[in-house]
Order: structure tokens, then sequence, then C-alpha cells
């Protein structure tokens, strides 16, 4: 799917008998309109609107920097 990342939330979450921590997980598609995200990237999702069938998810952030933001390019000695 183009313009599309599927982003998996992980929560802990505690066993009613047991009271042991155990991990739940969940996989949300979201939109990336710039198709910035790669494998391994943290980023931050927020609600919007059905774009899809099973697409109601927007990434906001990846990396801690606002997607589409320019990353700075070191100066190159000529």
């Amino acid at each position: 799917m183009d313009k599309t990342v599927t982003v998996l939330v992980v929560r802990r979450v505690m066993h009613p008998l047991y009271k042991k921590f155990i991990r739940r997980s969940k996989k949300y598609a979201a939109h990336d309109e710039l198709n910035e995200c790669k494998i391994g990237d943290t980023v931050r999702i927020i609600e919007s609107p059905p774009i899809s069938k099973r697409k109601s998810w927007a990434v906001t952030t990846r990396n801690g920097a606002p997607l589409g933001a320019a990353t700075p390019v070191s100066s190159v000695e000529v």
C-alpha cells in the first residue's frame, strides 16, 4: 500500500489472576503522506477522519521530528 505504514503499539497490562505484567500489542495502519517512514522508525500517530477502509490514523512525527521537516545538510568544501 502506497503512503501507508503499519505501526505496532506495545503496552503492558497486569494479568488479573497472576498479577504478572504481560505485553499486549496492536497494529494500526497509518497514513504517511510523504512516504518518509522507514522500518524501525519511532513515530507518533493521531486519529484522523477515515482515509480508507482500515486507515484512520495519520503519522505526525518521525524520530522526534515533524514530518516534512528538512534535515540540515552539512557544508561541503569545493
